[in-house]
């Protein structure tokens, strides 16, 4: 069973967030999926096999934390589709089958691919009590995404803040669904980005994830109604770093990114 893994949302090694793929001819039973992404031991691995001619999908996809199965991921989606092409066992636009409908990857003339998710709803809430002292900063406002997403969105007051966040990640854990989306207008947007992110998600195993692309089906909206403009950039600014470009269209949000396979293997059991 060939595996690999590949850093998305980078056209760099070891930047990036890196998934693995696994491109089967069937899905095996659930607990063997787990153990997998378990070994792995990245944010997300990916798991793919084709599905029939006709149908409304081209392949079926699955995604799993090292600790559980996860209903939506942007970058290990972007990564399964770079592994589709880069191997020959898809070509063009593909459609894959998903536990949040079916989510669209086209490739891009530069090289780079184009992701098609349904837009979070962005719900205003209070500001939770205590989320401030667990993450290190006091929020400005507080958004839900809904329940496919499952974040509870945080802007900060500006970019130095967000980048030198230290939060208590297990205390970050009780304030929503999936994680924390923390979020600031870009301090400077000559250096190519719209606004920056760090998100973190201790609740499904992840404390700090490098670059999540779900997340910016939230981000898109808050931001593009923000700053005015629906084609934006943004930096996840993580230890390892990538950038997302989004275009809001509706209910749709395209994300687009590149991605590169840094290791490819056999899984031998």
């Amino acid at each position: 069973m060939p595996i690999r893994i590949v850093d998305a949302f980078t056209d760099r090694p070891f930047t990036g967030n890196p998934a693995g793929v696994l491109l089967l001819d069937a899905f095996p039973d659930d607990e063997r999926l787990q153990r997998v992404a378990l070994e792995v031991n990245h944010a997300e691995t990916a798991f793919a096999h084709p599905l029939p001619e006709g149908g409304a999908a081209d392949w079926a996809l699955r995604w799993f934390t090292p600790a559980t199965e996860v209903d939506m991921c942007g970058h290990a989606t972007l990564a399964t589709a770079h592994v589709l092409h880069a191997t020959g066992a898809h070509e063009g636009p593909v459609r894959f089958a998903t536990r949040s409908g079916v989510l669209g990857a086209t490739p891009e003339a530069d090289g780079s691919i184009t992701l098609d998710f349904p837009t979070a709803p962005l719900t205003p809430v209070e500001v939770p009590a205590g989320v401030a002292e667990a993450l290190g900063a006091e929020p400005l406002v507080a958004f839900d995404t809904g329940p496919k997403v499952g974040d509870l969105v945080l802007e900060l007051a500006d970019e130095k803040t967000l980048r030198s966040l230290a939060p208590d990640h297990r205390a970050l854990a009780a304030f929503s669904e999936r994680g924390i989306i923390a979020t600031a207008r870009a301090e400077d947007p000559a250096r190519g980005y719209d606004f920056v992110s760090r998100c973190f998600f201790p609740r499904i195993g992840i404390d700090e994830d490098p670059v999540t692309g779900s997340a910016h089906t939230a981000l898109a909206p808050f931001w593009s109604e923000r700053l005015g403009r629906p084609d934006l950039t943004g930096l996840q600014a993580s230890p390892r770093s990538g950038r997302v470009r989004t275009r809001l269209r509706g209910d749709r949000t395209l994300l687009n990114g590149r991605a590169v396979v840094v290791i490819e293997g056999e899984l031998l059991v």
